[in-house]
């Protein structure tokens, strides 16, 4: 954490053991992704006896790992695709360093470009890392924005993008989508598109399909409200191996119970929390965490009828998904030219949002590569509407406008993963979208789609809630909880941050 100004958010108080209680509590944490790894670790490092379920057979949800077995026998490493691991991303990272608090498992992108259908690239490479000089410096290097784009912008209605805190963008700007806010400042359209668009479409959305809140958040987190900067790191083996293996191997020091494989089917309340599971066999427990993905959660909810009051049930209900998005992964006999970047994002390319050369920075990927003198490439396609036949021919066309080299080597082996179960963050849906919190006391959500009033979004969205969820349940066990960290959660250009204030204050 470089920034002097991120913003800590102290846990409650409480006993710093559950060894001093009369009764040792037990809490069911449902969902091993991000979200329930870091909610069963906050409360089994308090001393609380956890079981932690999982459908999958693997830890980790959507940044989960396994193994694959291609045509010729040989076992591969698999995963989701791509993630990257930002430097503000606090609490991911504090969970992270309960394995190693070096964070050896991950490795630094020192730059990747974003291409445009002309060949415009713009770069994040040797930026400032302090706003607003982040933003200015990016400006004047950007081949799609010029000194006149910055005099044309409509200072007050851009304000917003500078003055950003949680919950309240959410009242200013969740009514609007992305792609009009970004027309009525003026924006220019070329920097629109290669900017706004790559970050818009991470969150597996179309910026029309986009709350405008949501991207003035994002863009505080990433930019403009953090010292800390746009490069990012990547875990430098498939995911299991560098993060998800470790960390089971030290959740069950702590005692944790985890069940994989197991899916759950409800839970009840009288007296003490039952959560059914498709084996059979009931669990008890004094408290219960639901961090599971949108589909799991609104399941559960359903076969519980008698869990929460018909409000919350309805906002559960009304939680919606992401569209599609495409994972695909190829396994070429020629490597890609060595001085192709490790990760490149587009804009202006349909299907295609970014290139992946993995075997830069994965462990399993560079072993194939020097083995078979290939070169492991991974194309994602996000808000994807039809995943047939022709998206794969698409995404190996443009494939080839970027790397040209690519179009004579031999695919000898391909994998193509077709998702859905990614939160939508369209506009309107902040107000109705369930908190931590739920009204049944001992039952808390956890998740990337779960709100939280805080500057905190995808990955990092999910290891804050958890950590939060677990806080909420230690606090009612009358147990120490865990500090949470993140960027300021206010504006940090004063000019546009007293813009902003002063328009706040017309519309009052």
């Amino acid at each position: 954490m470089r920034d002097p100004r991120a913003q800590a958010h102290s846990g409650p108080v409480g006993a710093a053991d559950a060894s001093g209680l009369r009764v040792r509590p037990r809490v069911i944490v449902v969902g091993a992704g991000i979200a329930g790894i870091a909610a069963a670790t906050g409360l089994a490092e308090r001393g609380v006896a956890v079981d932690l379920i999982e459908r999958r057979s693997y830890l980790g949800g959507r940044v989960g790992g396994w193994t694959e077995r291609l045509p010729d026998g040989g076992e591969v490493a698999m995963n989701r695709g791509f993630h990257a691991f930002f430097r503000q991303y606090y609490n991911l990272r504090n969970l992270l360093r309960r394995i190693d608090p070096a964070l050896s498992m991950l490795t630094a992108v020192d730059d990747y470009p974003l291409i445009d259908a002309h060949g415009r690239t713009d770069t994040f490479h040797g930026l400032p890392l302090a706003p607003p000089w982040n933003a200015m410096a990016f400006a004047l290097h950007s081949p799609t924005f010029r000194l006149r784009d910055l005099v044309r912008l409509d200072a007050r209605a851009a304000a917003p993008l500078a003055a950003v805190s949680v919950p309240q963008i959410y009242d200013r700007l969740d009514h609007l989508d992305a792609d009009a806010f970004l027309r009525d400042i003026n924006f220019p359209e070329p920097a629109r598109h290669l900017a706004f668009e790559v970050f818009s479409r991470s969150f597996f959305s179309e910026p029309s399909d986009l709350s405008a809140a949501e991207l003035a958040t994002m863009f505080h987190i990433y930019f403009l409200g953090s010292s800390e900067g746009l490069i990012f790191d990547v875990a430098n083996a498939n995911f299991d191996v560098a993060l998800w293996n470790p960390l089971r191997g030290y959740l069950e020091s702590l005692g944790v119970e985890i069940h994989a494989d197991t899916s759950v089917t409800d839970v009840r309340m009288a007296g003490r929390w039952t959560v059914g599971r498709d084996t059979g066999a009931d669990l008890h427990a004094d408290g219960v965490v639901l961090a599971t993905d949108v589909a799991g959660l609104q399941d559960i909810v359903e076969n519980s009828p008698g869990v929460g009051d018909d409000a919350w049930r309805q906002r559960v209900a009304k939680l919606t998904t992401a569209p599609p998005f495409v994972v695909h992964r190829l396994w070429l006999d020629a490597k890609v030219n060595p001085d192709r970047a490790p990760f490149v994002g587009t804009g202006g390319r349909p299907p295609l949002d970014n290139v992946s050369v993995l075997e830069r920075y994965e462990r399993e990927a560079a072993a194939w590569s020097r083995e078979h003198g290939g070169s492991v490439v991974e194309l994602h396609s996000y808000a994807v509407q039809t995943a047939d036949g022709d998206l794969r021919e698409q995404l190996l066309q443009r494939l080839y406008e970027l790397y040209p080299e690519t179009r004579t080597a031999r695919v000898v082996a391909e994998k193509v993963l077709w998702h859905n179960d990614c939160p939508r963050f369209a506009p309107g849906d902040f107000s109705d979208r369930p908190v931590v919190q739920t009204p049944v006391e001992g039952l808390v959500l956890a998740g990337d789609g779960i709100r939280i009033d805080l500057p905190v979004a995808l990955m990092e969205r999910a290891a804050t809630t958890g950590w939060t969820a677990a806080n909420r349940l230690l606090e009612g066990f009358g147990l120490q909880g865990h500090d949470l960290h993140t960027v300021p959660n206010h504006g940090r250009m004063a000019l546009l941050s007293r813009i902003a204030a002063r328009e706040r204050r017309k519309t009052a």
